[in-house]
């Protein structure tokens, strides 16, 4: 077959596919609230799946057609609103459209000169997104996959910060010969900190927590000496603004205060937390964030839009641009007034994201997103209240924001029997497939956390799953 001939049997499979979409994929759309959390037979499905390279291949209306089947009867319905794994929110209208459009579009925001609407769309949501969050205009932002890469850029504009602190270009020269970087913080730093810290030679046992209870809440008289014991020397200081566990808050703007009387760079990370900005139930505990050095946030999360997308936000450009310096005489040049996005993030490679991020601000704006944040507030207090009238569940802690951690307790059982029992009910509540959650633990507790930030939500969604953790506890107890 030859060039041409391979050309055309493409554009006419193509022509035959958009048909094949357009009825199927109104129909998963239409069904979102409707599908299962996750499929109960998704192992047996997926025993078989894998299989050697085909040789000619099946062509593409039966490849789609194979790829549907399988997510119907073994995918998670994680945009749907009986998903509260993990923090992950749904997808609203207008950026599920955009983001269909800018893989259509195959949108590529690298640089200005391939995609000059895609670049500006990413600089236009970038700065509605400091509105809402009230960081400064002056700030530089990068969108990238999500709170791990954003924590890795604002991370490594505090590790070249640092450096430059002691008279070193780390970027250039590594960090042999130099002191370990000090990084002070509260017990509720997140994994994907660690892992940053880690893979930019920081190390993850470099940090020290100040805690005062098994929780990880900080100790603040711990963490002033802390600070106090630098003797002036440059240290990273990360703020953590929504623990996944119970949804608490480092104090934020006291550990700001706290961290400006000395020489350290204030990083705070904000992946699901600082949607509380967006709302005037929620917003002091975020107060102060504009005083830090960087700030990460995830839109996967309360913002609605599809996987992945995160952002950073750094107050020195130049520390950016020197910490991921990206040049080539193919590449443009580093000083163009254009923005080049692939410059200042570890993504060269990158999608259109922006497209879905500017979609759903333009199409519900300010007003749009707090009712969004305060619709999921609703819905954690009203689940809260549940726990509170169920017998047989326990509230381990006040929602203070979108995270409600309870346990199954019937009573006269030991720590550890009630730490066993709900484990083996979180593998039976996964099992079952109704509802998609997981456990973790609050010191030596094990519990649920259920985390709402999607707008799909509604009452009668927690209201069910209250009953079927019930129902599911009594069959194993």
């Amino acid at each position: 077959m030859g060039q041409s001939d391979v050309g055309q049997k493409l554009r006419d499979e193509m022509e035959l596919l958009i048909g094949q979409l357009g009825d199927r994929l109104a129909d998963i759309i239409r069904r979102t609230d409707d599908r299962i959390a996750l499929p109960p037979d998704a192992a047996t499905v997926l025993k078989n799946f894998h299989q050697p390279l085909p040789t000619d291949g099946c062509g593409a209306a039966r490849t789609i057609d194979r790829l549907i089947e399988i997510n119907e009867t073994a995918g998670g319905n994680t945009s749907g609103p009986k998903c509260f794994h993990f923090v992950i929110g749904g997808t609203t209208p207008a950026a599920l459209a955009a983001d269909i459009l800018a893989t259509a579009y195959d949108a590529v925001p690298y640089t200005w000169v391939l995609s000059p609407a895609g670049v500006e769309m990413e600089v236009q949501a970038l700065a509605w997104l400091k509105e809402l969050f009230e960081l400064p205009s002056e700030w530089s932002g990068v969108m990238v996959t999500g709170a791990t890469m954003a924590n890795f850029v604002c991370l490594a504009s505090a590790r070249q910060w640092w450096g430059e602190q002691l008279g070193v270009d780390v970027s250039e020269t590594g960090l042999s010969g130099v002191p370990q970087m000090p990084v002070l913080t509260s017990g509720f730093v997140h994994a994907s900190t660690l892992k940053c810290l880690a893979v930019q030679g920081v190390g993850r046992g470099n940090v020290q927590r100040f805690v005062r209870d098994d929780f990880g809440r900080l100790d603040i008289d711990a963490f002033e000496q802390g600070l106090i014991a630098l003797n002036g020397d440059p240290a990273l200081v990360i703020v953590n603004a929504g623990e996944v566990n119970a949804g608490e808050f480092d104090p934020v703007s006291e550990m700001i205060d706290l961290a400006r009387q000395h020489n350290c760079w204030i990083h705070v990370d904000g992946a699901f937390g600082l949607f509380a900005k967006v709302s005037p139930r929620t917003a002091h505990f975020v107060e102060g964030i504009e005083r830090a050095d960087s700030v990460t946030v995830d839109g996967h999360k309360w913002l609605n839009v599809p996987y992945d997308s995160g952002y950073a936000f750094v107050r020195d450009y130049g520390l950016m641009a020197r910490a991921f310096r990206y040049s080539a005489d193919y590449l443009p040049d580093e000083n163009s007034e254009r923005p080049t996005f692939g410059a200042i993030g570890p993504e060269s490679s990158r999608r259109a994201r922006g497209f879905a991020v500017w979609a759903t601000l333009m199409a519900y704006g300010r007003d749009g997103q707090r009712r969004i944040v305060e619709h999921c507030l609703d819905i954690a207090q009203h689940f809260a209240n549940r726990i509170r009238r169920s017998d047989g569940l326990e509230l381990m802690n006040d929602p203070q924001l979108n995270v409600v951690a309870f346990r199954y307790n019937p009573g006269g059982l030991s720590d550890q029997a009630l730490n066993e029992l709900n484990q083996r009910l979180g593998e039976a509540v996964l099992n079952d497939g109704r509802f998609l959650v997981g456990t973790s633990r609050i010191g030596a507790n094990t519990i649920f956390r259920p985390a709402f930030s999607n707008w799909r939500t509604r009452q009668e969604d927690v209201d069910e799953f209250a009953d079927v953790v019930l129902d599911l506890a009594r069959k194993i107890a």
